[in-house]
C-alpha cells in the first residue's frame, strides 16, 4: 500500500516544485517522519497534499485507499480562504474539532509541518520560517493531543527555536 501511496502522489503532482526540489523530496520527508506511526500514517503521508494541489478528489482516495485514510487527506486538505492567513485559521478550526481514529491526521499534519520547517532551516528560508513560527500557537492550539506524537511536537519545535537557522549544516 505504501509504494502504490508514493507512486499514486508522485503521477498526481506531477511537475510540481517544492522549491527547486521535485514535489517527491517533499513527500519522502513527511513519510521518513511518520516511519515510527505506521504504513497508514505513512500512506497519508504520501497522500496528504493530493486533494489540495492537484485535480484529484477525496472521493479518488476513498476509491484507491479506503475512508479513513480519505478522511485524513481531507481534514489536510486547506480550507478555501482569500489569503495564507484566512485558509490557515479555518483548516485549524477544522483541526481542532478532529478526535478518535481521524486523529491519525494530525499526527501527519505534525510531520508535514516539520518537514516544512526542516526544509526552511536547512535552505536557510528566514521568511517562510518565521511565517511558521507565526502560526504555531494557533497550530498546536488546534492540532497538539497529549501523547499522540509528541517527539514529533519536540522536533518541530526545537526547529522553530531562534537560533535554528543559524545551527544549519
Amino acid at each position: 500500500m505504501l509504494t502504490k501511496a508514493r507512486a499514486f502522489a508522485v503521477q498526481a503532482h506531477g511537475d510540481q516544485k517544492y522549491g527547486d526540489r521535485p514535489y517527491s523530496f517533499h513527500l519522502d520527508m513527511v513519510a521518513n517522519n511518520l516511519a515510527a506511526y505506521g504504513e497508514q500514517a505513512q500512506v497519508i503521508g504520501y497522500l496528504h497534499d493530493v486533494v489540495e494541489d492537484t485535480s484529484v478528489t477525496k472521493d479518488k482516495i476513498e476509491e484507491e485507499f479506503g475512508s479513513l485514510v480519505a478522511e485524513c487527506v481531507g481534514l489536510l486538505t486547506d480550507e478555501p480562504g482569500a489569503n495564507r492567513k484566512e485558509r490557515k485559521a479555518k483548516t485549524y478550526e477544522k483541526l481542532s474539532r478532529v478526535s478518535g481514529q481521524s486523529e491519525l491526521a494530525l499526527v501527519v499534519k505534525v510531520a508535514d509541518r516539520l518537514a516544512n520547517v526542516t526544509a526552511c532551516v536547512a535552505d536557510g528560508k528566514r521568511s517562510l520560517w518565521e511565517v511558521y513560527l507565526s502560526e504555531q500557537a494557533a497550530f498546536k492550539k488546534a492540532a497538539y493531543r497529549a501523547g499522540l506524537c509528541d517527539q514529533l511536537w519536540a522536533d518541530l519545535e526545537s526547529q522553530l527555536q531562534e537560533g535554528a537557522l543559524d545551527r544549519r549544516v
